[in-house]
């Protein structure tokens, strides 16, 4: 089992920076790749950005590309997500999750083990 705990969301302007956080317990972190996935009000989860279990790849929906960065320290546990040039159309909840998996998914259904989210949003 892998326990996630997202922080770090909040109410920001439009053009601000943000940066989640997502702590992990439980199996070896290091063993699993990670994915941020943002739901809106009304709408259905969207992936956001991914990294594998290393660190040495990452993907970014093209809604995000340039704007989020996606990271991790293994030693700590930890995985971040750096937003910056923040839109209204970013305000979502948050979520960061593991599959199975030394790799990335771009699906939901893949990842299975969930934080409970933080939500994020962005006034114009």
């Amino acid at each position: 089992q892998v326990q996630l705990v997202e922080s770090g969301g909040g109410l920001v302007q439009a053009g601000g920076s943000v940066r989640l956080s997502c702590a992990a317990s439980g199996r070896p972190f290091s063993w699993y790749a990670v994915g941020w996935f943002r739901q809106a009000p009304g709408k259905e989860r969207e992936f956001a950005a991914a990294i594998t279990s290393g660190g040495g790849s990452t993907s970014y929906a093209d809604s995000v590309k340039g704007r989020f960065t996606i990271s991790r320290d293994n030693a700590n546990n930890m995985v971040y997500l750096q937003m910056n040039s923040l839109k209204p159309e970013d305000t979502a909840v948050y979520y960061c999750a593991a599959p199975r998996s030394a790799r990335y998914s771009y699906t939901g259904a893949d990842y299975v083990y969930w934080g409970q989210g933080t939500q994020v949003t962005v006034s114009s």
